[in-house]
């Protein structure tokens, strides 16, 4: 088997040297930034936002008048615990001196999103509202609110709100043992040739990247990407990794004390089939092994990979 064929079939098998995030062509330059929105006047939205300022300080001090006097005189509140339609200054005032008496501990705290301006005398916010009460956590919930801008003043004059969104899922809790992995790293195969390595989560921390780029002498010889992620059909950890010579296979994981062996099959850029079992094991922060060992190409038994010492790459 030739030397290159060797190389595809230990990286396509390999767990301890598989990372690198593989180089984008590069993007042409954003368009110049559009002109600011001509309905929008210099000092409206920081009048917006000194107005929500003052609104969350009059909550927090129980002053349900000052905040129904930031309302316009036919708003409307859709009160989001009882699906209630309040509407007018007053209606709302007498809401809020309820709602303020029964919750003298509450404590509310904005987080405002966007200030969209749809015309000269109308704008719409979007944020997070927090409110807390000792000793719970806050409960945050989402709102929407039209302002309208009369005589040289902005007004509340619709707010809407709705329960934040159920946190996405997450399987980290189940990969979280693989944490340590992430960063750089690199291995000494012999012979000229390293594996060079990234590894990091990806968002929400469902799955991580392990990109790779086999360097023989200072030429990337070919490159590649691992994903780990948990099969909740399987339940267990699986990987799956395509390499830039049209290559890919699979793996699943167990974990045993501080190895972790991996049972891998994969297809060959030639249609060619093979089968590994990788052991990595973890020795400390900054440095690993990993060995192929029972390797075979289409039935072909094929010598063991001896361990290679990974070290961590030092921060740049």
């Amino acid at each position: 088997m030739k030397y290159k064929s060797m190389i595809v079939v230990t990286m396509l098998l390999t767990v301890g040297a598989l990372a690198l995030r593989a180089q984008q062509p590069a993007q042409p330059a954003p368009p110049a930034a559009a002109p600011a929105n001509p309905i929008e006047a210099p000092n409206d939205e920081a009048a917006i936002r000194e107005n929500a300022s003052k609104y969350t300080e009059a909550y927090n001090r129980r002053d349900s008048r000052t905040m129904a006097e930031m309302w316009s005189p036919d708003a409307v509140y859709m009160d989001p615990q009882s699906d209630q339609r309040i509407v007018g200054r007053d209606a709302i005032a007498e809401h809020f001196q309820a709602v303020l008496a029964g919750s003298e501990d509450a404590k509310l705290a904005i987080m405002i999103d966007s200030i969209d301006f749809v015309s000269p005398n109308v704008a719409i916010e979007k944020g997070s509202a927090f409110v807390s009460r000792s000793p719970d956590p806050a409960v945050e919930s989402l709102y929407s609110v039209v302002h309208v801008k009369r005589d040289g003043k902005w007004y509340l004059d619709r707010v809407s709100e709705q329960g934040a969104p159920a946190p996405r899922p997450s399987n980290y809790e189940r990969l979280q043992e693989l944490n340590w992995m992430v960063g750089s790293w690199m291995d000494d195969a012999g012979d000229g040739v390293r594996i060079q390595t990234d590894v990091e989560w990806t968002k929400n921390r469902n799955f991580m990247t392990r990109a790779f780029a086999v360097v023989i002498g200072d030429q990337v010889d070919m490159s590649g990407m691992q994903i780990i992620g948990w099969d909740p059909v399987k339940n267990q950890i699986r990987s799956w990794v395509f390499d830039s010579d049209g290559g890919f296979g699979d793996g699943t994981w167990v974990r045993k004390d501080d190895r972790w062996i991996i049972q891998s099959t994969a297809t060959l850029p030639d249609g060619g089939r093979a089968t590994a079992t990788n052991i990595m094991t973890r020795i400390d922060d900054n440095t690993a092994s990993w060995q192929s060992v029972n390797r075979s190409v289409d039935g072909e038994l094929l010598p063991n990979v001896p361990a290679v010492t990974i070290v961590r790459r030092p921060a740049e």
